[in-house]
């Protein structure tokens, strides 16, 4: 099929061999546990099957149980949770790709349709090959059956090779037609009929994995009883692609006979990503319609014949489906307020409420309504917004609600203090009680609407959008699933709502008292911290204070100062920008500094620092959101640290500004700088590169703690002014100050490094399902950026893979690294994400996570090349 390079053929083997003791391998060879991958690690049921994480453990399984692979259905198969109802019919929903061509670019569709297509025929060849390495051996055997010292008999050799042939064959002729339609490319093409007739072959496919089980187990009791055959089944030679370096690879007959399992799963990914490229008005659309619709009715078949651990209940109680989170919200119900619980599972969302019992009798819950998340979708963020219907209540309503609050509490405390009547404190907490129920039923304001695809819309109220990013994100997590719509049965809906008071997390009422201040909105954006002094020591030290905020769940070092020798007084006054990320406090640590090397702590290889003082504040958005300067105490221990802040909110932030002053390097195109420079790279990032790989590659959390802001300012002008003293400076200058101007130079780049043309491209790019399909896009991607562009951006990702290997030292991960840099690279210009821009909080919680994920792609990826890259058109993978 042409020349093909970049291959990596070793891949043909297929990524190890399944180790049906230990899980199952899905289809990028990783194991696959019997747990839910969507269920979230810091879940954990507190039952005994589970370990502190949350995962289960695994388990001897009983005798005759089955051990047949786990088809895999991420990210867009059909879920197998038995969920249908009794009165769903046959199971066959409606296909749920409904719409997904629609609003398609045509041009860009189709390129990236044939980007799709190439990827995917590469993985063909390498299948077609597996293929027939395994009927290889198939001839030779039959032959010496029917002599007088057959390895096999005939019998056993039809069961082991049971319907292979007939699999190949089909692949082989879909391969042959496929094959010049892609090479001879035009927009024209249709192919629709192809994979529609692949899929009505899908009959083959159940035949072989009915038989799948007793093939495996023929082939391991004739490779204990034959050496020659166990020779044979221990090293099958398939071939590797066309013009690949290796002309062989030695894969196990075990790991063979997984193959035509794995491939459904890769074929139903392909045509769902086919899918999402193709205009609707294209001839190909119905075809690659029904073509899914069939392979995503065969997958849910085949997961239910064969993997009763799938539909096996997770929990405790024994439900067919997994609890992913739980939570008590408002709801707007009939133009009033109503608190509920609502329980989102792995195929549906349920909303309850705690139905009133008797004294002594077991609490259950009473189901409100459920929406199967295959048919929940959101509404536009400008429909959330504008809710005429919602009765705001004054701030200064609420704010009155609180003193009441406050001022019970002390009450209750004087109570208890005097050894008052129990009758009185029950009254008065009582009391405090229902004023803390009306804060919690009123305070939220922030819309989160649902609506059913039937018509039917919920609104919830929230107190903060991080909350209402945490439930969108979870349920679109779920969505990417491809799942079915169903009707629960009265039964089920029973048995689904009894689960739930076992089952929940969450198990008290979140009463403000509990808290020491109501719950803020977290906030997004970049927080501006001076460090100005601490008093209180007792004797001299050699002090340092640490920054932290909270950051998803939890917190994050930001910030250090420098320390401060032998004093009881440090006067730091250090200037620090610390990102936030839906934060709603701030830590400020003191440490006195240990310069004795044997104190060493053996686990993560630092001397360890003695803390002096801790403390805590939340960042309360009414007093840090302000242009002035906010000043604070905070105390610890008997010490007290002098600090102040402002904050700058994200889409204030996001703003990418063009330089005036031309003649810099900050906020100038990196075209023009390498021009003026006569370089490939910008100056300013070899230098800054270089002296982090000298002398900070093993600091920890370099590039995530922040260097001091005046010190960052300092470097930025010298640059700009191209100063002769860059170099002494460089070399003076705390390296998190170093790291801070690379991260500033290429925030402040009038585009983003991987420019807004293609930005689009990468979001598209990094959410196909296919590999073969992602890396051919990543890799086209890659090779359209302008040259200083994709040789800065190769030159970058080479250093960043260099600080992850010291990872135990410097505690900074690929994951970590791409966090920080993933929004810098390419975070789209201000012109560019207007017609984007929602609320800051979903700008970070969507795009964010997309930009994080690009950079994690080519992280992860072995070397890139520039030259390779620009030599190959087209970038084939052989993963299968």
């Amino acid at each position: 099929m042409g020349t093909r390079t970049g291959c990596r053929g070793n891949a043909a083997a297929g990524g190890g061999e399944r180790q049906r003791d230990l899980g199952l391998l899905g289809p990028a060879g990783r194991e696959v546990q019997g747990t839910d991958p969507l269920c979230p690690p810091d879940f954990n049921y507190g039952a005994d099957d589970y370990d502190a994480e949350g995962n289960e453990e695994p388990k001897a399984l009983p005798e005759g149980s089955e051990t047949m692979p786990y088809i895999d259905e991420s990210p867009t198969m059909s879920p197998q949770l038995s969920a249908r109802g009794q009165d769903s019919g046959d199971g066959v929903s409606p296909t749920p790709t409904d719409g997904l061509g629609t609003g398609v670019d045509t041009g860009k569709g189709l390129e990236m349709r044939k980007l799709v297509l190439s990827g995917f025929l590469a993985s063909e060849e390498i299948y077609i090959n597996q293929l027939e390495a395994l009927l290889l051996p198939m001839k030779p055997l039959k032959a010496t059956a029917t002599t007088s010292q057959p390895v096999l008999t005939l019998q056993q050799i039809e069961t082991i090779f049971y319907k292979i042939q007939d699999i190949y064959e089909i692949h082989k002729e879909f391969y042959d037609s496929l094959c010049p339609k892609v090479q001879q490319w035009d927009s024209n093409i249709t192919m629709g009929h192809l994979f529609q007739k692949l899929a009505s072959q899908l009959g083959v496919y159940k035949a072989f994995v009915d038989n799948y089980k007793i093939a495996l187990e023929t082939a391991e009791k004739c490779s204990q009883s034959n050496y020659q055959f166990q020779k044979i089944s221990e090293e099958l030679k398939v071939k590797g692609p066309k013009d690949s370096k290796e002309s062989h690879t030695s894969v196990t007959m075990e790991a063979l006979l997984y193959k035509p399992i794995d491939r459904v799963t890769r074929s139903t990914l392909v045509l769902h990503d086919l899918l999402k490229h193709t205009p609707a008005d294209h001839p190909d659309y119905p075809l690659l319609q029904d073509a899914l619709r069939i392979s995503q009715n065969f997958l849910s078949s085949i997961n239910e014949d064969i993997d009763p651990r799938r539909t096996a209940v997770t929990t405790p109680k024994g439900e067919t489906r997994q609890l992913i989170k739980d939570g008590f919200l408002v709801e707007l119900s009939e133009g009033s307020r109503k608190l509920r619980h609502v329980f989102l599972f792995t195929d549906v969302l349920l909303c309850a409420k705690l139905k009133k019992t008797a004294v002594g009798k077991h609490q259950q819950y009473d189901c409100k309504w459920y929406v199967p998340l295959a048919d929940l979708v959101f509404p536009s963020p400008e429909e959330s917004e504008h809710c005429p219907q919602v009765h705001v209540i004054p701030d200064h309503e609420l704010e009155d609600m609180k003193m009441k609050i406050s001022a019970i509490k002390s009450e209750v405390q004087k109570e208890k203090a005097n050894k008052g009547q129990s009758r009185a404190i029950e009254r008065l907490k009582k009391k405090m009680f229902e004023n803390e129920f009306w804060l919690l039923l009123n305070s939220p304001a922030i819309p989160f609407r649902i609506h059913n695809r039937n018509g039917k819309s919920y609104l919830f109220l929230l107190s903060s959008d991080y909350e209402r990013s945490e439930w969108r994100e979870a349920i679109q997590k779920l969505q990417k699933k491809d799942l079915q719509a169903f009707v629960l049965s009265s039964v089920e809906l029973q048995v689904l709502t009894g689960s739930c008071f076992k089952l929940r997390t969450v198990h008290n009422i979140p009463v403000t008292s509990n808290k020491d201040d109501d719950e803020s909105p977290g906030l997004y954006g970049f927080l501006h911290v001076i460090v100005h002094s601490a008093k209180g020591f007792k004797q001299s030290a050699n002090l340092y204070c640490t920054l932290e905020v909270d950051s998803f769940g939890y917190f994050v070092s930001k910030a250090k100062t420098r320390v401060f020798r032998d004093t009881t007084e440090p006067q730091w006054n250090e200037e620090f920008e610390i990102e936030l990320e839906g934060s709603q406090s701030l830590r400020i640590l003191c440490y006195e500094k240990c310069y004795d090397k044997t104190k060493l702590n053996k686990d993560n290889n630092e001397i360890v620092d003695k803390i002096m003082g801790k403390g805590q504040i939340q960042l309360d958005p009414q007093a840090v959101q302000t242009k002035n300067w906010h000043m604070d105490v905070i105390e610890m221990n008997g010490i007290k640290v002098e600090f102040s802040m402002k904050f700058t909110s994200r889409d204030m932030s996001l703003k990418r500004t063009p330089s005036k002053k031309q003649t810099g390097v900050f906020g100038v195109k990196i075209s023009v700088v390498t021009k003026r420079e006569r370089s490939k790279v910008p100056y300013i990032v070899r230098q800054c590169i270089e002296e982090v790989e000298k002398r900070g590659i093993e600091e920890v959390g370099i590039y995530r703690i922040s260097g001091v802001a005046t010190d960052i300012q300092a470097l930025k002008a010298v640059f700009d002014a191209n100063n002769k003293d860059i170099l002494v400076m460089l070399s003076d200058m705390d390296i998190n100050a170093i790291a801070g101007t690379l991260k500033l130079y290429f925030r402040e780049l009038p585009e983003p490094l991987l420019t807004d043309r293609l930005y689009p491209a990468f979001m598209e790019g990094i959410a196909l399902s296919d590999p073969a399909a992602k890396e051919n896009c990543m890799m086209h991607l890659l090779r359209s950026l302008p040259d200083p562009n994709l040789i800065t951006f190769l030159f970058l990702l080479e250093h960043l893979k260099r600080v992850a290997e010291k990872e135990p030292i410097n505690k900074m991960s690929l994951h970590n690294l791409a966090t920080v840099f993933g929004p810098t690279l390419l975070r789209p210009s201000e012109g560019e994400s207007k017609g984007h821009l929602t609320l800051a909080s979903d700008i970070w919680s969507h795009d964010v996570m997309a930009q994080v994920q690009v950079l994690l792609y080519y992280l992860q990826h072995p070397p890139i090349s520039f030259t390779e890259l620009k030599r190959n058109t087209l970038y084939f993978s052989t993963d299968v």
